[in-house]
C-alpha cells in the first residue's frame, strides 16, 4: 500500500491535525485577523484625533490588542503550516518545528507591538500599580505555561506522535494518550476521538511514563462478492474480546468488479496480546467464510472454493459424467467384438 509522511500521522491517530476544514478555518483566521491588526494601527496613528487625552491609555490598549491578534495570527499560521510540515518531516521533528513558529510569531508581536505604540518594556514595568498587579496576576498563569512549554521542548521528555501517560501532580490520577501538539500554553493528548488538554505546567510538574505502541496486527483481505466492509466491522466488533487501544479499522483498498480488497488492523492493549488478537481476527473473517458457503465443512475447505471453485459440486459431476463415458465406451468395444467374432466365424465356416 503506498504510504506518506501524511499517512503515518494518521495512523497515530492524529489525522485531525491534517483535516482541511482545520486548515480552512485557519486560513480564515489569519485573512480576519491581518486587516484588523491594520485597523488597530491606523487607530493608534490617528490617536490623537480619535482618542484626544487619552495617550497612555490608548498606548496600553494597542499592545494589549497587537498582542492578542498575534497570539491568534501564531495559532493560525502554526494550524496552516502544519500539513506542510508533517508531509515533509516526521511527527516529531514536525511538532518542534511548528512549537518554534508559534513561539517566534509570537516574540515577533511582541516585539513589535512594543515598537509601534512607543512603549519600552522598562516603561511597562515601572508603569501604575494597580495596572501592574492586574496584569502580573493575570498573566502568571499564561507565562508560566509558556515559559514550561519552552522547557519541554529543550528538555524534550516525550516527541509528537508519542504514546505517553501522566500521572501524580495536579492530574488527581493518570492521563494517557498520543502526544499530538505541543502548544504555547498546553500539550494534547489524543485518546481515540476524544482530545486532553493539559497545561504545560502541569506536565512540567508530573511524573511522564513513556508507553511502547504494541505492534498491529494488520491483515489484508479480499472479499467474496456480496460481502461489505460493514459486514467485517460488525463481526470483529461482535468476536474480537482481546482488550484493544481502539475499535478494529477497516479501510478500503481497492475496488475490482465485485470483489473488495480491505485492510483489517486492531492495536492489542497489551503486546504479549498481539497473537491472541491475530487468530481472533483470523477465527472471524473464517468463520463469515463458513457461513456464506453452507454447513459442514472447514474453514479452508469453504475458504478455498469460495476463492478457487465456484461450483463445489462440479467435481462429483464432472467425476459422474466420466464414469458414464467409460461405461459408453465398454459396451461400444463389447458390441464391436462381438461383430468382429461373429464375421470371423462366419469366414471359417465358408
Amino acid at each position: 500500500m503506498f504510504s506518506t509522511r501524511s499517512h503515518s500521522w494518521a495512523e497515530v491517530g492524529l489525522a485531525r491535525q491534517l483535516s482541511r476544514a482545520t486548515v480552512k478555518r485557519a486560513r480564515i483566521e489569519t485573512i480576519l485577523l491581518v486587516p484588523f491588526a491594520v485597523g488597530v494601527l491606523l487607530a493608534y496613528a490617528h490617536r490623537r484625533q480619535l482618542f484626544p487625552g487619552l495617550g497612555t491609555e490608548v498606548q496600553v490598549v494597542t499592545v494589549v490588542a497587537l498582542l492578542g491578534i498575534g497570539w491568534g495570527l501564531a495559532r493560525a499560521v502554526g494550524r496552516v503550516l502544519g500539513p506542510s510540515l508533517f508531509k515533509r518531516m516526521d511527527t516529531a521533528t514536525a511538532g518542534t518545528v511548528g512549537f518554534l513558529i508559534r513561539l517566534i510569531t509570537m516574540v515577533v508581536a511582541l516585539m513589535v507591538a512594543l515598537r509601534i505604540a512607543g512603549l519600552r518594556p522598562r516603561e511597562l514595568a515601572v508603569g501604575g500599580a494597580f495596572t501592574a498587579v492586574v496584569l502580573g496576576l493575570a498573566a502568571q498563569q499564561t507565562l508560566g505555561n509558556l515559559f514550561a512549554g519552552t522547557v519541554l521542548l529543550s528538555a524534550r521528555p516525550f516527541r509528537v506522535g508519542d504514546r505517553v501517560r501522566l500521572q501524580g501532580g495536579g492530574l488527581a490520577g493518570t492521563v494517557e494518550g498520543v502526544v499530538s501538539s505541543l502548544g504555547l500554553l498546553y500539550t494534547v493528548l489524543e485518546r481515540g476521538e476524544e482530545e486532553v488538554m493539559v497545561p504545560n505546567s502541569v506536565v512540567l510538574n508530573v511524573a511522564i511514563v513513556p508507553l511502547r505502541e504494541p505492534d498491529a496486527v494488520d491483515l489484508r483481505a479480499r472479499l467474496r462478492p456480496g460481502v461489505t466492509p460493514s459486514d467485517i466491522q460488525s463481526l470483529l466488533d461482535e468476536r474480537v474480546h482481546t482488550p484493544v487501544r481502539e475499535p478494529p479499522r477497516i479501510l478500503l483498498e481497492e475496488l475490482d468488479d465485485e470483489e473488495v480488497v480491505v485492510r483489517i488492523q486492531a492495536t492489542p492493549a497489551n503486546a504479549a496480546d498481539g497473537p491472541h488478537l491475530a487468530t481472533e481476527v483470523l477465527e472471524a473473517v473464517a468463520r463469515e467464510t463458513r457461513r456464506g458457503d453452507g454447513d459442514g465443512a472447514d474453514g479452508n475447505g469453504a475458504a478455498a472454493r469460495t476463492n478457487d471453485d465456484p461450483n463445489p459440486d462440479g467435481d462429483e459431476d464432472a467425476a459422474a459424467k466420466s464414469g458414464d463415458a467409460d461405461a459408453t465406451h465398454r459396451d461400444d468395444a463389447a458390441k464391436l467384438g462381438a461383430a468382429a467374432g461373429a464375421v470371423s466365424g462366419g469366414g471359417r465356416d465358408g
